[in-house]
């Protein structure tokens, strides 16, 4: 098949799951053509059946903010048109969606009539899409996409709770890399950053309020106080600043690092012994599926998503949003117990497995299929 992939190009998880997509595709022979305003920042490596197109959007003086939808809809139209795509798959609802729903009438005009499939990837549905300037163009571009799924089963119920949805909605979880996202051996690693064999916490994201990465630090500066330990923050956004205030204001400085974003995360999560994820909403929770492929074991918040990866007691440690008391409490259960952290590391794996993306893979391939045989019956 010939793939139009549609997605934001950053470290967000929406981002990151259509990169991965897209090259798991290629490698089993499809033609992957992305779509976006810049490079993907997981789309480092070369191979022959992945294309990429720049949507560049002119400035003129009369827009006071450059129309990309319109731009990315006239890009979708010249890929189908030059490169024969037979559908495109667009992540993330705004604008990708409408965009696309534009292309498709362009190109029908044509005579050509490519299907498009929207994944709903959590704040493009449960914050933005509900905001009410932008609600009706993302329910109108759900209805009218050929197929919708969502990457876990709240965030189809969010779905079908806050919108008139009269399109199913498949859902097709988030995965993992497993060849990428496993436990290496980096103990000449974690021994420069924990030198006196501290155990060493970790957090990844984008820094961003609906994360809570306060409360990672707070819960932290509690847990040290029992147990040595350190504290990895890595990735980068808006809080970023504030997080750093706040470790000085606690004197927590000396054992906490901000790494800023990192590309080798399976290096850094290898040396990790608790993952920390007390966001406020997560569709799925990405991070911590990566996590957990390494052997970490996860100690989150109950919201959204997470518990279909972070199962409480076996995988990690559930808590209420906002409750910082227990997240301490929860990591110093297993640092303070090696049989049972490594118990649950196993545990941590095991569960990581069942979303490996040999599985995930090839219900993407079938729903593709299925599209394009309803369009050809249509």
């Amino acid at each position: 098949m010939k793939i139009g992939i549609v997605c934001y190009p950053t470290f967000g998880g929406s981002g990151v799951l259509a990169t991965e997509l897209g090259k798991a595709l290629a490698d089993k022979g499809h033609l992957v053509h992305f779509i976006t305003y810049q490079q993907p920042v997981r789309l480092d490596t070369f191979h022959p059946n992945i294309f990429y197109h720049e949507v560049a959007v002119p400035t003129y003086p009369l827009f006071d903010f450059p129309p990309y939808e319109s731009a990315l809809a006239s890009t979708m139209v010249d890929i189908i048109l030059n490169k024969e795509l037979d559908l495109l798959h667009v992540h993330y609802a705004i604008p990708h969606a409408s965009a696309a729903f534009m292309a498709q009438q362009i190109a029908r005009s044509k005579g050509i009539e490519v299907p498009f499939i929207t994944t709903l990837h959590g704040t493009d549905i449960t914050l933005v899409g509900r905001d009410k300037t932008y609600e009706p163009v993302v329910t109108f571009s759900m209805n009218n996409s050929n197929a919708v799924t969502a990457v876990s089963e709240n965030l189809k119920e969010e779905t079908e709770r806050h919108f008139d949805i009269t399109q199913e909605i498949q859902v097709i979880t988030n995965f993992v890399d497993l060849e990428r996202f496993q436990y290496l051996d980096k103990e000449h690693f974690k021994k420069i950053i924990a030198p006196e064999g501290q155990k060493i916490l970790a957090h990844v994201s984008n820094f961003r309020k609906v994360k809570r990465v306060q409360d990672a630090i707070e819960a932290f500066a509690k847990i040290r106080k029992e147990v040595p330990a350190k504290l990895l923050m890595i990735g980068d956004g808006p809080e970023r600043v504030n997080m750093e205030q706040l470790c000085r204001d606690l004197g927590t400085c000396d054992d906490i690092s901000f790494l800023g974003r990192q590309d080798k995360m399976e290096e850094l999560l290898s040396i990790a012994d608790l993952f920390l994820l007390p966001s406020e909403y997560e569709s799925f929770g990405l991070a911590a599926l990566e996590a957990m492929a390494c052997r970490v074991p996860v100690i989150s918040s109950n919201a959204g998503g997470i518990p279909e990866i972070n199962i409480d007691g076996h995988t990690g440690f559930l808590s209420n949003v906002g409750d910082v008391n227990a997240l301490a409490a929860n990591s110093l259960k297993l640092l303070k117990d090696e049989k049972l952290l490594n118990e649950f590391k196993e545990n941590a794996l095991a569960h990581a497995k069942t979303f490996d993306i040999k599985y995930i893979i090839p219900q993407y391939e079938a729903l593709y299929t299925k599209v394009l045989e309803e369009v050809k019956v249509a």
